[in-house]
């Protein structure tokens, strides 16, 4: 069983508390996630961040096949930390960390996903041009967004 790692840096001008409340309304995943990934929430975002949260929702990640996520929110420490990890979805293993560092002139938001991908030895092949580019797009999508609503750290 080979399982990835997509390990994501970034830095953004703004306090602690203005990036955990954005990244902790499931709500704002829209707001981050490319449109032709028609991103819709089905269930479980009707409240703040909790530890046991179940969101449900569907998405597109490749190939125009849309299939249904669930994730449960497994941890969360306020203004540190949170987890998710897919219950339900198209990968074989996700578990996906998000952390808030303050940093001098802001905050640096980092997230780093272990993930297995499915069908075994094909999924494997498949993976170095087809899965990791298309998480490392929709990430890239991720920080150009966030920099588009929150600026960019000077001497960066």
């Amino acid at each position: 069983m080979k399982i990835y790692t997509l390990h994501k840096k970034q830095h953004l001008p703004i306090s602690v508390d203005e990036a955990w409340e954005f990244l902790s309304n499931p709500r704002n995943l829209k707001v981050i996630t490319p449109d032709y990934m028609s991103f819709d929430i089905l269930s479980g975002a009707d409240r703040p961040l909790y530890a046991g949260q179940v969101i449900q929702y569907k998405v597109t990640p490749l190939l125009g096949i849309k299939t249904k996520w669930v994730s449960e929110i497994t941890h969360v420490e306020p203004k540190k930390y949170f987890v998710d990890v897919q219950l339900y979805g198209p990968y074989a293993l996700w578990h996906h960390k998000h952390f808030i560092n303050e940093i001098e002139g802001g905050v640096e938001m980092e997230d780093i996903i272990d993930y297995k991908v499915p069908l075994g030895i094909l999924g494997q092949m498949v993976h170095p041009f087809l899965v990791k580019p298309k998480l490392e797009e929709i990430f890239n999508y991720r920080t150009k967004k966030l920099e588009e609503l929150f600026g960019t750290l000077k001497n960066e």
